[in-house]
């Protein structure tokens, strides 16, 4: 290649001495540059066509990438998905490459990234379903490594780019994790991965989550995604899947919920990236109100992918403390209570708005021994070194509380909504109140008790009011592994109080069609 170089550099060198001398520093070295034959229509009227080539290019130089001259229509679309484990988990299928590869992963409003096992998982749990990377004609592979850390495990892999579709909704080059590594405990089964839903800031890939790429892209109708979640936990009938609740992804479904939904907003922290976060603002415990800080102490993440409500330590010594009877565990239970089976156990919690009771049903985990049953509000900082101001939520809002209500997660401005379930939804163990206690909503549908000592809720069979999106199709519930909650715990056992036939009739009118059971 030396040779060839060598007579450019005697023709630069022999051009510079030609050239009119610079009146500059001597030592410098000046090269004469000629200017290219233009592609540039001559005349005097302006070449539009050239100057258009211009524009586009320096656009595509600088990342400002062309409107979709055939964008997608905007849309609001209920997903079907599946309640894993007696409430331990809430999964739906999402497909990924070209052709797709079908996947059911963790939807996880408490987490940010997205992942999937890939074939070259050296240690993922026995029958874990596996993406091939080899068989997508659009997959994008790289070697920048990836590790991510739950409450329960940890994954890592590789970044890659691939086309992720979830119902009608498609991403064509999404960014994600393509595992190769899965710690023990973290999924279990069929399950492929997990779907973060929270902000992109706290992606540990860095990558854009799913559905802020589609509300970026103008896809959603309304920049917001919502959640009605079933309650199967106590009952000793449920299959380890059964009929989870509805996803609706660019909106909200108005035949989930009644009344008013209350949005409580909240600012990021600096740099745009965040769980959903809330303030608890007040806790009560059998009609009366329990101490609980505020500032740091009072942040709280409103997270799918939890089983349980974690809380700071005097904030759930107070709750429990206001429980006659109660006890406090130890060993591996260390920052859980017990509290006496029979106590009609009433709690509320709010953000700054109404108070929202949540069910004796989903407060008790089940029995652990002498009459005394298992409490769903832990200590989340026992046997930790985790302190508030350390930028974590103080508080872990999980299934406990959100299967009480219908949840509306809004990207713009930021914000947490929450509305009483529908009795299509089967309805809430009761409307929420206001801080003293007296009703702060009202709705002309009547509302079933999901108290255990009260008659069971009970799902319509008649047709649903209102429409519901688009439709997925069928939604098919395969068997599914086990995944251990985010944040520790395990659900135990007694009656349900939604007979699992009506669910399934209903969500299968939700979703367009017949909702099958494997």
């Amino acid at each position: 290649m030396l040779p060839s170089i060598l007579p450019s550099l005697a023709l630069l060198a022999s051009l510079a001495a030609a050239a009119p001398s610079p009146q500059s520093d001597s030592n410098a070295l000046h090269i004469p540059i000629v200017r290219r034959a233009s592609a540039r229509r001559a005349g005097p009227e302006a070449d539009t066509a050239f100057y258009a080539g211009v524009a586009a290019s320096i656009k595509a130089k600088y990342g400002f990438a062309p409107a979709d001259s055939n964008p997608r229509r905007a849309q609001t679309t209920d997903i079907g998905i599946t309640n894993q484990g007696a409430d331990t988990s809430y999964f739906a299928q999402v497909s990924v490459g070209t052709p797709g590869q079908q996947f059911n992963l963790v939807l996880d409003t408490g987490s940010s990234d997205l992942w999937f096992a890939t074939s070259q998982c050296s240690n993922c749990p026995a029958g874990t379903p596996e993406l091939d990377t080899t068989k997508s004609s659009s997959l994008q592979a790289s070697n920048q490594p990836v590790s991510l850390r739950y409450g329960s495990g940890e994954a890592s892999g590789t970044l890659a780019q691939d086309t992720v579709t979830m119902g009608p909704f498609t991403v064509a080059q999404q960014t994600f994790v393509a595992v190769d590594s899965i710690s023990s405990g973290l999924i279990d089964g069929e399950l492929a991965g997990i779907m973060g839903l929270a902000f992109q800031g706290i992606a540990a890939s860095g990558a854009l989550p799913f559905w802020q790429a589609l509300a970026n892209g103008n896809q959603f109708t309304s920049p917001e995604f919502a959640f009605f979640i079933t309650r199967f936990v106590n009952d000793p009938s449920a299959a380890n899947e059964e009929p989870g609740g509805v996803l609706t992804l660019g909106g909200t479904n108005q035949t989930l919920f009644q009344g008013n939904i209350d949005f409580q907003t909240f600012s990021p922290p600096s740099g745009g990236g965040s769980f959903w976060l809330q303030t608890v603002t007040g806790v009560n415990v059998n009609g009366n109100a329990v101490s609980v800080a505020g500032g740091d102490a009072a942040l709280a993440a409103i997270d799918t992918g939890t089983t349980l409500i974690g809380g700071p330590t005097a904030a759930v010594n107070a709750i429990w403390g206001a429980v006659s009877g109660s006890q406090a565990l130890g060993g591996n239970m260390a920052g859980f209570f017990s509290f006496p089976c029979n106590t009609k156990l009433t709690v509320s919690i709010s953000f700054g708005g109404p108070s929202w009771p949540v069910s004796i049903e989903d407060l008790n985990l089940g029995t652990v021994s002498g009459g005394q049953c298992l409490g769903g509000i832990f200590d989340i900082t026992q046997g930790t070194n985790v302190q508030p101001g350390q930028g974590n939520p103080s508080w872990i809002v999980g299934d406990t509380f959100l299967k009480n209500v219908y949840s509306v997660y809004r990207a713009s401005p930021p914000a947490v909504g929450f509305a009483q379930l529908s009795d299509a939804a089967g309805g809430s163990s009761g409307p929420p109140s206001s801080s003293s206690g007296t009703s702060s909503s009202s709705s002309s549908s009547e509302i079933s008790s999901s108290s255990s000592s009260g008659p069971p809720n009970t799902f319509s069979s008649v047709p649903l009011p209102g429409t519901p999106g688009p439709v997925t199709g069928p939604a098919k519930v395969s068997n599914t592994g086990l995944p251990t909650p985010s944040a520790g715990g395990q659900s135990a056992a007694a009656p349900l109080s939604v007979p699992r036939g009506a669910l399934a009739a209903v969500l299968g009118a939700l979703l367009g069609g017949a909702l099958v059971l494997a």
